[in-house]
């Protein structure tokens, strides 16, 4: 990324920096992109994407109907009605 293109993007962003600020950024952004060039570079072939490098399995249980629900049931286990409505307390 050159000069002008960080320039762009700290004006896009509606960022003040100073130029110490701006040199810092500079550096930080050039250390990225080595980063992601080295990356880059890595043989991924064959490898299967993963939400977390530790995760062996999927975690998300499978969609099955336990049972049937009440409604009946339920409203009267609320601790409040409006009608056939369960009544919550107003949050704001």
């Amino acid at each position: 990324m050159d000069s002008s293109e960080l320039k762009t993007t700290i004006d896009m962003a509606m960022l003040e920096l100073d130029d110490r600020q701006v040199g810092a950024l500079e550096d930080g952004v050039a250390r990225l992109l080595e980063y992601f060039a080295s990356m880059a570079a890595i043989d991924v072939e064959g490898v299967e994407p993963t939400t977390h490098a530790l995760v062996s399995s999927n975690r998300v249980r499978p969609d099955r109907r336990e049972r049937d629900t009440d409604p009946d049931e339920i409203l009267e286990n609320a601790p409040d009605l409006e009608d056939r409505f369960i009544a919550i307390p107003n949050v704001l």
